[in-house]
């Protein structure tokens, strides 16, 4: 299945994107995608359902906007340096273990909204527009079941599925304004995540998929999965021996080569840019970039 919400900010509703590639609205299934619907054996229940109801769900507008696929979840934990040609771009050494991260859930975003180049504050308090927004698409796996100290042998078995994910961040913010990567990587607008959460049925092997995006019709990056460093079922173990793991949260496995930090000279987001990203078989995206200021 592939799963996906729709509607204005505030009033998503949950749908899929059948077979033939329709929108389908599945208000009347009685839940969103969410931790509870994770938690309770939804995506069964779902396909159940979908068999009896399929043909008398509304079809839904391709004019309505497209949210994350999925409800806010508790958690998004992101896996930095995770390819050995970012970690060197980046001037970093390649890590021995996972380097783990997160971003705020506020950040998370639809993935055709506009990415908001933030306000930022000066050390002497005086607001201006950040200089130095950057990109990077990642694939994102969605938690299907508790897990907590899982073997990496048995990870994927708690997996719902797989998403398309733009890290977006704010390096001057991210790597010299002190203290943790958090603060440069949760503005609002920073995770555009979707069009929609594929189940691993549509996927196939998560670390074999061909991922890329460009910044006004240039391609910046192009890699596959199968040059992580760790794999998605390294990551949720690992994860899930330093946090618990609930239904519904999402790990973003890290970026490939080609972000606008390692460029020389250096290249960021500016009004006006447009990015196009996206994963084989999760579906591709559109981002236009705008001034927080002018929002």
């Amino acid at each position: 299945m592939k799963l996906m919400r729709f509607g204005p900010h505030g009033q998503e509703f949950p749908g899929i994107q059948s077979a033939d590639g329709s929108w389908l609205d599945c208000s009347a299934f009685g839940a969103d995608w969410g931790e509870a619907f994770f938690a309770n054996d939804g995506l069964e229940r779902l396909k159940s359902w979908l068999r009896n109801h399929q043909s008398a769900c509304p079809v839904v507008s391709s004019e309505t906007r497209v949210a994350a696929p999925i409800m806010r979840p508790s958690k998004l934990i992101c896996a930095g340096l995770n390819y050995v040609t970012h970690a060197r771009e980046s001037g970093m050494d390649i890590p021995p273990e996972p380097v783990l991260f997160t971003k705020a859930t506020t950040s998370i975003c639809g993935p055709f909204d506009d990415i908001r180049i933030p306000l930022v504050r000066s050390q002497s308090g005086v607001a201006r527009l950040a200089e130095k927004t950057d990109w990077e698409v990642e694939l994102a796996v969605v938690i299907g079941s508790e897990c907590v100290r899982v073997n990496t042998d048995s990870a994927l078995n708690h997996v719902a599925g797989y998403m398309l994910h733009n890290d977006v961040s704010e390096r001057e913010t991210q790597l010299h304004r002190s203290g943790q990567w958090v603060k440069g990587k949760s503005f609002d607008t920073f995770a555009p995540i979707g069009p929609f959460l594929a189940t691993p049925d549509e996927v196939g092997d998560p670390g074999n998929l061909d991922l890329w995006l460009k910044l006004n019709g240039e391609t910046m990056q192009r890699d596959n999965t199968r040059e992580m460093i760790f794999s998605v079922a390294q990551l949720i173990s690992y994860t899930s021996w330093h946090m618990r793991l609930l239904p519904g949260d999402v790990i973003s496995t890290g970026t490939p080569f080609g972000v606008g930090m390692g460029l020389r000279p250096e290249r960021y987001l500016q009004p006006g840019d447009e990015i196009e990203l996206g994963i084989e078989g999760l579906g591709s995206a559109r981002q236009h970039v705008v001034a927080e200021a002018d929002a």
